[in-house]
């Protein structure tokens, strides 16, 4: 408990530690923008903190100070929050290539200043093209470049920028790379966010967690794919009303403006004069006076394209006054100007003097929102009209640049959301659901030490989620806890039954030995010899795929029963005391195929049982020789099976050393001579060199049975 509490406090103060490298990384871009803005430099130098943010402390931290640097200096310049978007981009960059170890090679700086340069200088140009208010920073670069008559102003504009960029990059790089420096390299780990719901895994431990395969999609993806879609879907929603909402808002504004301004034109207008005006232009009596007028109205009317004032007649639109623009030059006052077509079902209203509604045009003048306004004489009489015109492209202009700002603000405010939500799934739910899995998949089963280290590793992730997952670990523990109980005890029982087994084949066995007065302690002393010699071949390599501890586990205890089938031999053959003649040995020779059978009869009854299908290959096999003149089937070589093999060697061995009742036991040294001479013939070179080798434990093995009557029959009866 008091490790754990520590490990607690320990993680609080690293995530301590990172929220102040967010605020140093937030400062060290404020102070470094301020002090170029102070000392008119040719630099941004705003995203070196969240540079090092990325560095150190990874995607998290490194977002956290791009959108927060941009929505600060928001609050002095505007146009910040809208290049908020690229500080993000540079820092998810700079994370990136921070875990790809970019910044400790040469040519890993430069990619990384030419990848920054693209997302400040090749994004960062567009933004203006978008957002009318907001100008180029390059623009007098760009001027020059511009006037070489080599650009385009669109060209000149892009190349100014990656320019400037490329210095600001390239200084700011080299800003953080001393930075870095600064810093012992031992402490850059505690500067990432930790959110570990369970025992902290290593960073190798959290590498393999991260890269479990799975078979279709991994959960992070899921509810990322769930996340963005989501996001992108109520952003997509509520970026279509609130772009509509404020064209709307736009337009209804604009008609206001122009309807004042038209208003506003009219009041000055003396209606008494307007057929003076008309008639005799600028020559009458103050026809200029009220041009100055109305031009001064124009002037203080930014977003007022056009003003003009028509007498509307049958035969067209008479000019009394017409403001000139930069762009254009207004028309003389008499003149007529023919009806656009999208006037015509105004003209009776117009034509009676009544007001109109502001209309939407789209003719030879251009696309433009119109208000007019009646004057009237003294008689009330309408005698003209004031028209005032907004250009609607200016009115789209300001939508492009307000659904510009919604998007670059969204792109930003997306970014940090999803990487707050990875950092999130990762340590609440993939680390700990992938530890458990990696636990549970490695869980070994092989000895009791194994399946207690497996328990005790599972029951140390201490997964405190709090949710779903915590409940998912601690079935998976409690269930881990029970089968280990169950398993235990079903070893245990496995292991008496083992023991029983082999009690019973050692029975079976000595109820057939029992039978022969020739033999003694021969299958033990067999089984023990195959043991040896077995473990031997291990030690050396040979048979590797095919020497496992079970293989041999079923070898030894199944040897015991490589004679059962001497049960099917007379008595009189099976106990004469001399040499067998020719029909007494070939009676004797089919203890092998009768041993074949009886356990074949066995293993269809137990079926799927290892040890009895070793047990018949020994019985049926065990004097077959190496160049094929054994019997019953004359197999050769590895046709034999190896378990037979090996007990030829051993029972040879065995009736040589073995006193029988028609000869005397031969010297160790003598029946290893033997052994040796029928390598290659009776038996295997690999198995006799095994069987050479383990000289010092054979000999216990003979001496501890040397005072039991052993003989091993058939093999020298002949």
């Amino acid at each position: 408990m008091i490790l754990k509490n520590i490990s607690r406090t320990f993680r609080k103060k690293r995530n301590l530690i990172t929220v102040f490298l967010c605020i140093a990384g937030i400062a060290v871009n404020l102070l470094l923008s301020m002090l170029t803005g102070v000392l008119n430099l040719p630099l941004y130098l705003d995203t070196v903190g969240s540079i090092v943010s990325a560095i150190l402390g990874g995607y998290l931290p490194a977002v956290i100070v791009g959108f927060t640097t941009n929505v600060l200096k928001s609050i002095s310049d505007p146009a910040s929050l809208y290049y908020g978007v690229l500080n993000v981009l540079i820092a998810v960059s700079a994370a990136w290539f921070a875990q790809k170890e970019e910044f400790k090679k040469p040519l890993g700086i430069l990619k990384v200043i030419l990848v920054f340069t693209a997302i400040g200088g090749g994004l960062g140009a567009l933004i203006p093209l978008f957002m009318d208010e907001l100008a180029f920073d390059s623009e007098s670069l760009s001027g020059i470049l511009y006037q070489t008559g080599i650009f385009g102003q669109g060209s000149a504009h892009l190349l100014a920028s990656l320019l400037m960029d490329f210095l600001d990059k390239s200084v700011s790089v080299l800003l953080v790379l001393g930075i870095v420096h600064l810093l012992p390299e031992k402490i850059h780990h505690f500067f990432s966010f930790s959110g570990w719901m369970q025992t902290p895994l290593s960073a190798e431990e959290s590498a393999a967690a991260k890269k479990l395969s799975f078979r279709v999609m991994s959960l992070r993806t899921k509810i990322l794919l769930v996340l963005t879609v989501s996001l992108v879907t109520v952003s997509a929603a509520a970026t279509g009303i609130s772009v509509t909402l404020y064209r709307n808002a736009l337009i209804k504004e604009h008609t206001r403006l122009a309807e004042g301004t038209a208003r506003i034109a009219s009041g000055t207008l003396d209606g008494n004069k307007i057929q003076q005006y008309l008639e005799k232009g600028e020559s009458a009596s103050g026809y200029m006076e009220e041009k100055q007028l109305l031009s001064k109205i124009l002037r203080d009317a930014p977003d007022i394209a056009y003003l003009y004032v028509y007498q509307i007649q049958e035969d067209g639109c008479h000019v009394i006054f017409d403001m000139d623009t930069e762009e254009i030059e207004g028309t003389s006052p008499g003149e007529i100007i023919e009806f656009d077509d999208s006037f015509r079902p105004y003209l009776p209203a117009l034509l009676a003097g009544q007001e109109i509604e502001p209309i939407i045009t789209n003719d030879s003048y251009g696309w433009l929102l119109t208000a007019y306004c009646p004057v009237y004489d003294a008689s009330g009489k309408c005698v003209c009209y004031v028209g005032a015109d907004v250009e609607m492209k200016q009115i789209n202009a300001i939508e492009r640049s307000f659904l510009a700002e919604m998007l670059s603000l969204f792109l930003g405010f997306f970014i940090l959301i999803y990487v707050f939500v990875s950092w999130l799934i990762e340590y609440h739910i993939i680390l700990p659901v992938n530890s458990i899995a990696m636990s549970t998949g490695a869980f070994a089963y092989d000895s009791e030490k194994k399946r207690e280290d497996s328990i005790e590793h599972i029951h140390e992730l201490k997964i405190h989620t709090g949710d779903e997952v915590e409940n998912l670990y601690l079935a998976i523990t409690k269930t881990s806890d029970d089968s280990m109980k169950y398993v235990a005890d079903v070893q245990k029982k496995t292991e008496e039954l083992a023991q029983m087994q082999n009690a019973l084949i050692l029975v079976l066995a000595d109820i057939v030995e029992s039978r022969d007065k020739n033999t003694g302690a021969h299958v033990r002393k067999t089984a023990a010899y195959t043991e040896i010699i077995l473990h031997h071949m291990r030690e050396k390599g040979y048979y590797a795929d095919k020497l496992t501890d079970s293989y041999i586990s079923d070898v030894v205890n199944s040897a015991p029963l490589h004679d059962v089938g001497k049960i099917q031999v007379p008595d009189a053959i099976l106990n004469k005391p001399g040499r067998l003649t020719e029909e007494e040995f070939k009676i004797m020779k089919e203890h092998t195929t009768a041993g074949q059978e009886i356990l074949s009869q066995a293993i269809a009854l137990v079926p799927n049982s290892s040890y009895l299908d070793e047990a018949r290959n020994l019985a049926a096999y065990h004097h077959e020789k190496w160049n094929g003149t054994g019997y019953p089937y004359g197999l050769a070589g590895e046709e034999i099976p190896l378990s037979a093999r090996v007990m030829a060697v051993a029972d040879v061995f065995d009736a040589l050393v073995s006193k029988r009742s028609y000869k005397e036991p031969f010297s160790y040294e003598e029946a290893v001579k033997i052994i040796q001479d029928g390598a290659g013939k009776h038996f295997d070179p690999l198995i006799v060199d095994a069987f050479l080798s383990a000289e010092e434990e054979v000999r216990l093995v003979e001496e501890r049975f040397s005072q039991m009557t052993d003989d091993a029959g058939c093999f020298h009866k002949k």
